[in-house]
């Protein structure tokens, strides 16, 4: 899921943590689940950022929890 919604040019708006407590939830992404943001004057940037360099785009919000 997140490979398309990158390779489309979203970015990586929020994480929720403890989102899905089911058995499947935890099973297959630890609880985790995440909105993704399409922002039309950044799509292509955000595009060419994922494919040529591996880098995500991602919130300010997102930058901190991961800094």
């Amino acid at each position: 899921m997140a490979r398309f919604h990158l390779g489309n040019g979203a970015s990586l708006h929020a994480i929720h943590w403890a989102a899905d407590l089911s058995e499947k939830g935890l099973q297959q992404s630890i609880g985790l689940m995440v909105n993704y943001l399409y922002d039309l004057d950044s799509i292509e940037e955000n595009h060419d950022a994922y494919f040529d360099q591996g880098k995500v785009a991602t919130s300010r919000a997102v930058t901190r929890l991961l800094g």
